[in-house]
């Protein structure tokens, strides 16, 4: 039987060979002795190299968790004065989005994050931060600055109304809308058109978002959407990668709410 199955024995060696890039598997794994090799063994070995393999990951998964965790930490505390917020400025929880106006995972995440507030009736607030990543720029950017705009012109209402807007109206990707209808979005809204216009051209906004960013990078968000859920009371954040539905909010955010 070993030598009918022969090809296959070796084909499998060969396979975990590559995989391992260990010149020393066979002798490690397969314990062979005095060059011979028994159908069992060769079995043992395989399934010896597996269960390390596995092991081994789930080390190294668990390494990762560990260090975003502690990133997480980093996050800037919620203010009530700095920040936009949509919802209960004084909730006990933050969903707390680093957003880029250009990404299209951020488009589809939008309705999401609602929907988490809408969820918990009060408990959990939306803080919106930028973090506009340079393959979509400069529109990311200047999308950034015109909710800043809008939000100087007439405060937090303003800023919600224009991201919201934003991310109806672009296709995303870095080239989902022309820049002139930043100014036509801007009066839909009820904003004075020449002001807004000259608060684009001002460069007023450009340290906050560079802030943002850095706050983010600083807390292990590395793309968008990156999202830090944040118990404002007991300071614990989790880190949340990416469009996820609301589901994975929920069972961490419930985590939180129960301690």
């Amino acid at each position: 039987m070993l030598q009918k199955n022969t090809g296959l024995i070796i084909a499998i060696i060969f396979a975990a060979l590559v995989v391992s890039g260990s010149t020393g598997f066979i002798a490690y794994q397969l314990n062979a002795q005095s060059g011979e090799l028994s159908a069992s063994s060769i079995e043992a070995g395989i399934e010896n190299y597996i269960q390390k393999q596995q092991e081994s990951q789930k080390e190294v998964a668990q390494k990762e968790a560990d260090v975003k965790k502690s990133l997480a930490q980093n996050v800037q505390k919620v203010s009530a004065s700095e920040d936009h917020i949509r919802g209960n400025k004084d909730a006990k929880i933050s969903l707390i989005e680093f957003s880029d106006f250009e990404c299209p995972y951020c488009k589809r995440f939008h309705s999401t994050a609602q929907a988490v507030v809408d969820a918990y009736e009060g408990d959990v607030n939306w803080v919106y931060r930028h973090f506009p990543l340079q393959f979509h720029d400069p529109l990311a950017t200047k999308a950034a600055v015109a909710t800043e705009c809008a939000n100087d012109q007439d405060d937090n209402e303003k800023f919600w109304e224009m991201a919201d807007l934003i991310y109806e109206t672009t296709n995303s990707g870095g080239r989902g809308m022309d820049p002139s209808e930043f100014s036509t979005l801007a009066e839909r809204i009820g904003l004075e058109k020449s002001e807004f216009e000259a608060c684009m051209d001002s460069g007023r906004f450009d340290e906050h978002i560079k802030s943002d960013i850095a706050d983010g990078s600083s807390a292990g968000v590395a793309g968008t959407p990156g999202t830090i859920i944040l118990n404002n009371q007991t300071g614990e954040a989790v880190l949340i990668e990416g469009a996820q539905p609301l589901e994975s909010f929920q069972k961490v955010i419930d985590a939180m709410i129960n301690k």
